[in-house]
């Protein structure tokens, strides 16, 4: 069976009211997209649909965890995704995107593809910094020998002492 055939929802035969669907989510997903930046994970979604007539909303509910490549020392790290988010789906003419979070698709149109928005829903509550949380002492726990040669790297910053007249400014 297809991996990705198990992520289109068909909710032309589903009654109206509410439904659930449930999704493990791992290192297979994120493979199976060609785009994806994050290549491990652990994670569950829980989707409810609720189906209108003339309207589909989605809750996703997501909790786990993706493995990205830290941004200070370039080592994996495991980044908490935790969130819920909301996707609504009118029925026009033909696809369009409304806004962030409303999409219009074919009346004609049966069954609805939710991988790309899962990954995006995913994306969407990482962190936009990936680091290594600091130790319990306040430093850094990253890889100790590339935090050294960035020290070394880093010029060190005298301050130009014409700069220092403007603290004694006050502001009222």
């Amino acid at each position: 069976m297809d991996y990705k055939r198990q992520f289109v929802i068909p909710f032309g035969g589903l009654k109206l009211g509410h439904h659930q669907f449930d999704f493990e989510i791992g290192d297979k997903f994120f493979a199976a997209l060609d785009y994806s930046e994050i290549r491990n994970g652990s994670l569950k979604v829980e989707l409810k649909l609720e189906k209108q007539p003339r309207m589909l909303q989605l809750v996703f509910d997501i909790s786990g965890s993706v493995e990205v490549i830290c941004d200070r020392c370039l080592d994996p790290v495991d980044c908490p995704v935790n969130g819920t988010n909301v996707l609504f789906v009118k029925f026009g003419k033909e696809y369009e995107e409304e806004s962030e979070d409303v999409i219009v698709i074919p009346e004609t149109q049966t069954q609805l593809d939710v991988m790309h928005y899962i990954y995006e829903f995913i994306s969407l509550l990482m962190p936009y910094r990936h680091v290594h949380p600091e130790d319990k002492n306040g430093k850094s726990s990253c890889d100790p020998h590339v935090i050294k040669k960035l020290e070394e790297l880093t010029p060190s910053q005298s301050i130009d002492s014409r700069w220092d007249a403007l603290k004694n400014i006050e502001i009222d």
